[in-house]
């Protein structure tokens, strides 16, 4: 066959990259700079939180005045990364009715500041997306954007805001690419995402905004050289479904204590009162304030945070499981902030747990979960393997790589984004019709009381079919 080349191809990809740096790099620069903001803001609300214990107390009425904000001024916004995520399948469709308004941005920065000031555990993943979309959204509107420049530009948005915020441009790039749909990665966006994750991640460092440093030590004397321990293996795939199972948990009690609270308090203010008053019950009950706010350091040697969690004594046993509760307690009732970092604590935890039954090395565990329950719950094992390589190192890949996609895996089609839609079912079941989201896939699932009434059923069924072979 003769060589055959296209110059018109290469020179239309030549200029596809320019434009993309073009508009992705300014617009990724401003959303690296509202990260900085939003981090150093969150930095001093913590400060100011630990210094002043009586903020707690007023938890309660932030709550409700976040929701009101909301009700008021918020409008569309309340929806959130789900909002995000239907405003770019919207794109995708042809169907443009679903606009990220200007306003989330300034509305979800204020309301998460809020949340942590007064003690609510939460995230801040959220946050730096919801800035990134909106952002993304305001500029391609200034510029008229075709419908997919739009939808690539909010790619780059959630790209450089995941970037931006933890410090992982790799990370962010693959996050933005895969977390729209289970099973599947769509590359129309790689070069702009890639681009946004790295002048965001860039553009936060300049503003001289430093992440949490994380190391992984104690796990290269049991691997004694080796790049695979089979033993240790073994016992990261273990830990790995647990990982799993938790990441469903996680998702399942976020989205049914949210839909408890709606339909047991119907004036929607009240919700985050009840909520608000359940934290502090839960603080006093333990006697502990560990599990408020982010949870990622502390000048307290004798607190438990994420960094604690990878030394052998930093974690108690159950640590995971009140994170976990302090956290769906405080966004399932509405407050506002992400889930991602609460998750990176209720990994770090449980794989602190976990490591010392099976006698593993704590750091290393801590790590595997740290990334592997964010996995199970965002269904991105891909972009989380690659964040436990910018975070802790490339000489425990394959443990990462085992531990992600099997909490993948195990997690089910569950998940704390319910606009995510199933691209490749993880199981090829009859009722995970492709294109559905989780949402209407969640809908499908049957619920304890479906379950309990069927069980019901079906004991008065065998019942009288047991006296009438008597009679």
């Amino acid at each position: 066959m003769p060589f055959r080349w296209s110059p018109r191809e290469h020179l239309s990809l030549g200029v596809y990259i320019l434009k993309w740096v073009c508009l992705a790099t300014p617009v990724a620069a401003v959303i690296g700079s509202a990260c900085a903001l939003f981090l150093w803001l969150l930095e001093r609300s913590t400060q100011l939180r630990i210094g002043t214990p009586w903020l707690l107390f007023l938890l309660p009425v932030a709550g409700a005045g976040i929701t009101l904000l909301y009700s008021r001024v918020g409008h569309v916004s309340e929806g959130g990364n789900n909002l995000l995520m239907d405003a770019i399948h919207g794109h995708e469709d042809a169907d443009s009715g679903i606009i990220v308004p200007r306003r989330m941005a300034p509305l979800i920065l204020v309301a998460t500041v809020i949340t942590h000031l007064v003690g609510g555990s939460a995230g801040r993943e959220g946050t730096a997306l919801q800035m990134g979309g909106s952002i993304a959204s305001t500029i391609g509107r200034w510029f008229r954007l075709s419908r997919i420049d739009m939808r690539t530009l909010l790619l780059a948005g959630i790209a450089a805001g995941f970037g931006g915020v933890f410090g992982t441009p790799l990370t962010g790039a693959v996050f933005a690419m895969e977390v729209l749909a289970v099973g599947r990665m769509n590359y129309s966006a790689l070069i702009p995402c890639l681009i946004a994750a790295i002048i965001g991640d860039w553009s936060c460092g300049a503003w001289g905004i430093h992440h949490v440093l994380y190391s992984i030590s104690s796990a290269a004397a049991e691997l004694g050289g080796s790049p695979l321990n089979w033993l240790l293996t073994a016992k990261v795939a273990v830990a790995a479904v647990a990982f799993g199972l938790v990441s469903a948990m996680f998702a399942e009690m976020i989205h049914s204590i949210n839909h408890i609270f709606k339909r047991m308090i119907a004036i929607p203010f009240l919700r985050p009162v009840v909520g608000g008053l359940i934290v502090i019950g839960l603080v006093y009950l333990l006697g502990t304030r560990d599990y408020l706010g982010l949870g990622v350091s502390s000048s307290d040697p004798n607190t438990v945070t994420i960094l604690s969690c990878f030394s052998p004594q930093g974690a108690h046993v159950w640590s995971w499981w009140w994170k976990l509760l302090f956290t769906v307690v405080t966004l399932g009732s509405g407050f506002k902030g992400g889930e991602v970092t609460p998750l990176f604590f209720i990994g770090a935890a449980l794989g602190n747990t976990l490591a010392q039954l099976m006698g593993a090395p704590v750091d290393l565990f801590a790590g595997l979960g740290f990334i592997a329950v964010f996995a199970g719950a965002t269904n991105t094992p891909l972009a989380c393997t690659l964040m436990g390589i910018e975070l802790f190192g490339s000489q425990y890949t394959l443990y990462f790589t085992i531990a992600c996609f099997l909490s993948y895996l195990l997690s089910g089609h569950s998940g704390i984004y319910l606009s995510q839609r199933i691209g490749t079912p993880k199981l090829d079941l009859a009722h995970l019709p492709l294109g559905d989201s989780l949402r209407a896939t969640r809908e499908l699932r049957p619920g304890w009381g479906t379950y309990l009434t069927r069980r019901r059923n079906n004991l008065a069924t065998t019942s009288d079919m047991n006296k009438k072979s008597e009679d």
